[in-house]
């Protein structure tokens, strides 16, 4: 489904990526994850058209969308939430997820039909129901996110990108959130998820790929990963980290 094909990004004198190659399978969850500053959000940005690369393509679904602008790739079936939940502070919740149906599938949608789909999504994703018509600046962050996730949903995308989605939720609340993720797969959407929750990643993802100063490092199923010693050197430092996973 999604081919990112010797992607390099350097931004000033810094390399952010350096001939970064991944691909994501109809259906997968791939996990991305590396230290901080490993390029997770920079590839994430140049898959959604924020950024350009220096170098290299990116493919999905046999078409090449390098450079293409975010509402385009947007439209064509890839969707994003980021790491600090934004929005459009003085609309409510509703009307958050109905700009995602109305402008993300690329086909007209009324006002009603927008407003339909932003309520099943809500409630998939676990909002409350009595908070749909608050203001996006009276909610909290574990409330923004779940909007995010519905805006980013009602775009119908082929493909979801999340980042950190679990960041800032307790243990009940992450076990939830890895129920949602499994939830959205089997209704047939893949996902390249950045996560730096191991029992998170390790309990969702197919497949993991690790990235370190720009440049991947490894990649496999997550049993592999955990095993590969420069990825313990490298993200953790000690494999007893993965205890218990």
């Amino acid at each position: 489904m999604l081919e990112v094909r010797g992607v390099t990004k350097q931004i000033g004198g810094l390399t952010a990526l350096k001939d970064v190659n991944i691909a994501v399978h109809e259906h997968e969850i791939l996990g991305l994850v590396g230290p901080n500053g490993a390029g997770k959000t920079t590839l994430f940005s140049i898959i959604t058209g924020i950024h350009r690369p220096t170098a290299g393509t990116v493919i999905f679904c046999g078409n090449d969308i390098t450079g293409k602008t975010p509402d385009a790739i947007c439209r064509g079936g890839i969707s994003q939430t980021f790491q600090i939940a934004k929005s459009f502070p003085s609309l409510s919740a509703r009307e958050c997820v109905m700009v995602g149906a109305l402008f993300g599938t690329g086909e007209r949608v009324s006002l009603p039909k927008a407003r339909e789909t932003a309520e099943e999504t809500l409630s998939f994703v676990g909002f409350p129901p009595e908070k749909v018509e608050t203001t996006i600046n009276k909610l909290n962050v574990i409330e923004l996110k779940r909007v995010q996730l519905a805006r980013a949903l009602a775009s119908r995308p082929k493909l979801l990108l999340l980042d950190e989605l679990t960041t800032g939720l307790n243990p009940k609340e992450s076990g939830e959130a890895v129920d949602l993720i499994r939830q959205i797969r089997e209704r047939g959407t893949a996902i390249l998820i950045i996560e730096h929750v191991m029992r998170v990643i390790m309990g969702v993802s197919d497949r993991i790929v690790v990235l370190d100063h720009g440049e991947k490092i490894a990649e496999g199923r997550p049993t592999d990963v955990i095993h590969n010693q420069r990825v313990i050197d490298t993200y953790l430092g000690d494999f007893n980290a993965f205890e218990g996973l």
